[in-house]
């Protein structure tokens, strides 16, 4: 494909942006290529600068479960837009979104809203910490919990696909209180319990984890995880920002059948505009200012575009009951389309599903459900797979380390030439 003018755009970006980018993987350094500069998208398809059309499955990573530029969610925003675009006050769209969430998250008793799943993440780990009076926390290798600085260790999502699981800036300090286990793994986390059984405020966890790839959890392991944290007196956090409302209505929690203490969540609750949440039990977040003593607050938390635009996709999630059916009829159809590729081509890669997340792991592994297993992948043959991918008008994610996301506007045609394109570029392999 033609692709000038996106390429005379990155030249022009990196002269006042660094690295040309906002976010480090949109740079596609890890697939070998320049990237596309995307100028308009709407249900399943974006069209770049080069007047290129492609159907996507990036999905803005993963928010945009019912398509680009959706009508209803575009009214939405439109009439929130026209009455003012913040206020820095209450507004009767935050009230109606918290009571939501808290009807469709299990775990949710009260919940305060933020600007991106990072500020989610670290309030959850400040309010834990508070909440307990213990230091440290337990994260897992490869879980990505945004660029907090106690979280860029052993991190996944950009941090591996460049190469910078420990990133410079990041103190000794911030660091010496993160605890890092093995995901899938509880033997690894009851050692870090036994060895500091009374300093562990909190475990977090991608409970899909969708940051080094999608690597669901095994049998048990997160039933294991809520007993061990209950029996030390730990904080169970799930970062539902990628997997909140979209693997089912009350997320991964309500997908598994366990119950966290706390919840951090983003993507889809903004409706495509930025945000993020955290929320929990009703004892554990009355600990917040102006209630309690931990401090947390922000000019732009409740935006009433975001506000507007995300309670319009719960209450669509909420209300249309054929969404999660149909989003497993297409997850279902293209997996099903690639494991076919994958036999008939005799290519070495695993398929990695969980609801309408999925990774195409390239790898010599029987298996992908640990990061050293993820990180064994070849990721110089990802890129050429992507390359080809993107050359068929299929979008895919520019890193090894990321989802492929089905949304409810992806038709049946999308799904079968996302099938073809993949066996044609495995053939080509």
């Amino acid at each position: 494909m033609n692709n000038i003018n996106s390429i005379k755009e990155f030249e022009r970006a990196n002269k006042s942006i660094p690295g040309g980018v906002n976010s480090p993987v949109r740079a596609f350094k890890s697939v070998n290529t320049n990237p596309i500069f995307i100028k308009s998208a709407k249900g399943s398809k974006v069209t770049d600068i080069d007047d290129n059309q492609y159907i996507d499955f990036v999905s803005s990573w993963g928010p945009l479960i019912l398509g680009h530029a959706n009508d209803k969610i575009i009214d939405s925003i439109t009439k929130a837009a026209q009455k003012g675009t913040s206020y820095g006050a209450p507004t009767v769209y935050e009230t109606e979104m918290a009571e939501m969430i808290v009807k469709m998250i299990p775990s949710i008793e009260k919940v305060r809203m933020v600007n991106s799943g990072t500020e989610a993440t670290m309030s959850a780990i400040r309010l834990a910490r508070g909440y307990t009076k213990r230091d440290s926390f337990i994260k897992f290798a490869g879980n990505y919990h945004g660029h907090g600085d106690s979280f860029l260790i052993k991190a996944g999502s950009g941090a591996i696909t460049f190469g910078l699981p420990d990133s410079p800036g990041v103190t000794q300090a911030s660091a010496k209180d993160t605890l890092i286990a093995d995901y899938n793994n509880i033997d690894s986390v009851k050692k870090l319990f036994e060895e500091k059984p009374n300093e562990i405020a909190a475990v977090i966890i991608e409970p899909v984890a969708g940051n080094m790839g999608v690597v669901p959890p095994n049998k048990n392991f997160l039933k294991e995880l809520r007993e061990l944290t209950s029996k030390y007196g730990a904080l169970l956090i799930f970062d539902e920002v990628i997997t909140g409302f979209r693997l089912a209505k009350g997320g991964a929690q309500e997908y598994f059948g366990v119950m966290p203490d706390l919840t951090t969540l983003g993507k889809i609750i903004g409706g495509g505009l930025p945000v993020g949440a955290y929320g929990g039990k009703k004892e554990i977040m009355d600990n917040l200012a102006p209630e309690g003593p931990i401090y947390q607050a922000g000019t732009l938390s409740g935006n009433p575009l975001a506000m507007a635009a995300g309670l319009c996709m719960l209450n669509e999630l909420n209300s249309n009951e054929t969404i999660y059916n149909e989003l497993e009829h297409k997850a279902k159809k293209l997996e099903e389309g690639i494991l076919k590729n994958i036999k008939i081509t005799n290519t070495k890669a695993i398929l990695n599903r969980v609801g309408s997340m999925m990774t195409l792991f390239f790898t010599e592994s029987e298996k992908v459900s640990s990061y050293d297993e993820a990180v064994s992948s070849d990721t110089e043959k990802y890129a050429k797979y992507f390359k080809m991918a993107l050359d068929s008008g299929i979008y895919l994610a520019p890193s090894q380390f990321e989802c492929l996301f089905v949304s409810f506007a992806h038709t049946d045609e999308d799904i079968d030439k996302a099938i073809n394109a993949n066996l044609a570029a495995l053939s080509a392999l």
